[in-house]
């Protein structure tokens, strides 16, 4: 006697081959009625799914991959949650990916859409400096978090959701400024950095020269290439090195919250005092910089606002209800005991 097929399975239901499988594969796109209408006709004809009935699973797979340049960074811990959160309430499946600081996140991301056939992506943190053809590889809806991109590549290949690195930076060392502070020092990443703490050091630079206040390129203090700059210990290392080297500041703004507990470190083992000989400002909002003492002054990023807008705005582009689009958030200056005004 032939074996029954997944086709004939279909045509005694009176539906689709997919609606079939889904069925098969208790997928939740199928009214109750339909899936026990088929699946007591699978269990009559002692139907065994073959290989290529599997396989319209994976074609109809519903799954939403982040991938996570930075894992290590506790600013994006937040934001993962939320992710996940927000992809499992829309009935879609959740893949974290690690990306390796040397990788090729597209590459990744291609060989992931082959693999696993997405529906989408988020590409989250890391040094983003591709160019429009290697973007248009990608042939999903995706949306780049908390990345800065070149400015000279086309807005309407891809999505994006950030804070103005440039303008919140300048909104900080404006601060310090109004506190009396013109020698201040900056912690960043490495020269050849073209993304977040590029446009973060501009942002220095501008609010520097908009009060006429000269710039000492030797408190602008650069991590070795490819370090991250959300490891506590870059910034210890860091400002034990402009401890050392003797140039005067009076305040000192690291880009990143991790690296300011690590100066902060730096300046207390060396004898010094926080606020009344150096004042320290970080950029994040990490919840450990209300904790540490001094707690510490920064700029917080609205983390779930912005995970939602990122989940959001993908899940928009793969229901074609809206085009490319790019949202730009206000961070908050959080004014805390690691800043006071400058003695006179």
């Amino acid at each position: 006697m032939k074996a029954i097929t997944i086709k004939d399975i279909a045509q005694k239901c009176g539906v689709g081959v997919s609606t079939v499988s889904r069925a098969i594969n208790n997928h939740p796109d199928i009214s109750e009625e339909t899936k026990s209408k088929i699946m007591k006709v699978v269990k009559e004809n002692n139907f065994v799914p073959n290989k290529s009935a599997r396989n319209l699973k994976i074609l109809d797979s519903k799954t939403i991959a982040v991938l996570i340049k930075g894992i290590d960074n506790p600013f994006f811990q937040k934001m993962i949650k939320v992710f996940e959160e927000e992809i499992q309430n829309r009935k879609y499946s959740f893949i974290l990916h690690r990306v390796d600081t040397n990788q090729d996140e597209i590459e990744v991301a291609l060989e992931l859409i082959k693999e696993k056939r997405l529906k989408g992506i988020v590409f989250l943190g890391g040094k983003f400096s591709h160019q429009e053809k290697k973007l248009k590889e990608i042939q999903i809806p995706f949306v780049l978090s908390t990345i800065a991109i070149a400015e000279n590549v086309d807005k309407n290949i891809y999505s994006s959701v950030s804070v103005d690195d440039k303008s919140e930076s300048e909104k900080i060392v404006n601060f310090l400024c109004d506190q009396g502070h013109t020698k201040i020092a900056i912690l960043v990443a490495g020269k050849s950095d073209r993304s977040i703490s590029k446009l973060r050091v501009e942002g220095y630079r501008n609010a520097l020269k908009s009060r006429n206040i000269p710039i000492n390129e030797n408190l602008i203090r650069h991590t070795d290439d490819n370090e991250n700059i959300q490891v506590i210990e870059n910034g210890y290392k860091l400002m034990k090195e402009l401890l050392e080297s003797k140039e005067e500041f009076t305040a000192v703004y690291s880009i990143s919250d991790s690296m300011a507990i690590g100066a902060s470190k730096a300046i207390l083992e060396s004898g010094k005092r926080i606020p009344q000989d150096y004042s320290v400002v970080g950029f994040d909002g990490l919840d450990i910089t209300y904790y540490y003492n001094p707690s510490i002054t920064t700029i917080r990023q609205p983390v779930d606002d912005m995970a939602r807008e990122t989940t959001k705005i993908l899940f928009d582009l793969i229901n074609n209800k809206t085009k490319n689009q790019h949202k730009v958030f206000k961070g908050e200056l959080i004014v805390r005991e690691s800043t006071s005004k400058l003695s006179k």
